[in-house]
């Protein structure tokens, strides 16, 4: 069992039990996925680039992501519908817990100039998405194989009915938010 599963069963659970007053353990929010998305403008010119975000991805999830294409065509960006614009990939399960436990504990720290994260980017139904500039931050990532530094954007839903029992869960979990004074 991950040990982030084994901390929101013993540790999470009877907290959020206690702190929004929940009568069953099935009504208490869980994380239901993390999908985690590459936008790669620069993989019209070149195709190496996807490629290679392939691979990246594929290193830091532990699962082949799936090429994303642009749905309509548009002309000012040089851009046909069915094009490969992007990859992405969604954890569930077991990968998914080894996962958060990763962004958590190893990956934000190792952010440049971290002082935790903002606790305001959720999307108003529970669900938290968060911004890498670099994918160096991973220790998976081999700095001198690295072509290109690319972003990358973290979405972690969860079955909160709101941002607030959203933020509760992702803080009992760990969550390295910035503190308001």
């Amino acid at each position: 069992m991950p040990r982030m599963l084994d901390k929101y069963k013993t540790e999470v659970v009877p907290a959020l039990m206690e702190d929004f007053d929940y009568k069953n353990v099935m009504q208490v929010p869980k994380l239901d996925k993390i999908v985690v998305n590459v936008g790669l403008g620069e993989a019209l010119q070149n195709s190496k680039s996807l490629e290679n975000a392939l691979g990246d991805i594929t290193q830091i999830t532990g699962q082949r992501p799936v090429v994303t294409r642009a749905k309509k065509s548009i002309a000012t960006f040089h851009l046909r519908a069915g094009n490969p614009i992007g990859v992405k990939v969604t954890l569930r399960g077991k990968r998914m817990w080894d996962f958060f436990d990763r962004l958590v504990s190893i990956a934000l720290p190792r952010k440049r100039d971290f002082r935790g994260i903002s606790p305001n980017s959720f999307d108003g139904r529970g669900n938290y998405t968060l911004g890498f500039k670099e994918q160096l931050v991973w220790p998976e990532i081999d700095y001198d194989k690295v072509d290109k530094i690319r972003g990358m954007e973290v979405t972690i839903v969860t079955t909160a009915d709101s941002d607030e029992e959203g933020r509760r869960l992702l803080d009992l979990l760990g969550m390295p938010f910035v503190k308001r004074s």
